[in-house]
């Protein structure tokens, strides 16, 4: 199946200045063309702004996809350098990943907080209470942000 830019636009939310600009810097090298010279996407295509999106999540830049783009291309002799490279992005988005957990028991500790304090009228209460005051549940959140 064949799909326009406006197409592959609506189906991976991207733009479609976004989608010229991956295709000028080589990211879909097999992406054919119309008779009239308009960008055709194919499946494959998509496949590859899947890897793309991805990969640009975890902190790649364009200059990087592009290189594993060019591994790819090359087969089994680049197996080991696009291994390597998974296993590098895998440390990075655990690193991520704490850090959004350590966002997330922030947020929580202050939704509970918040609530608290509009349960009680004032925040003047919990600023004079100790961890140990607050909620078991609520005690290791605290903890980690006083």
């Amino acid at each position: 199946m064949y799909y326009t830019i406006g197409e592959v636009s609506n189906i991976t939310g991207l733009s479609g200045s976004t989608l010229r600009y991956y295709d000028k810097e080589g990211l879909f090298p097999a992406m054919g063309r119309s008779n009239g010279g308009i960008r055709v996407f194919t499946e494959m295509e998509i496949g590859a702004i899947k890897m793309i999106e991805c990969l640009k999540s975890t902190g790649l830049s364009i200059k990087e996809i592009k290189q594993y783009m060019v591994w790819y291309s090359e087969g089994d002799a680049t197996l080991q350098e696009r291994r390597n490279l998974f296993y590098e992005r895998l440390e990075v988005v655990k690193e991520q990943m704490k850090a959004v957990e350590k966002t997330m028991a922030m947020i929580k500790f202050k939704c509970w907080y918040y609530d608290r304090a509009l349960a009680i009228g004032s925040e003047e209460e919990l600023k004079q209470q100790s961890t140990e005051e607050f909620p078991p549940e609520i005690q290791e959140l605290a903890r980690t942000f006083q």
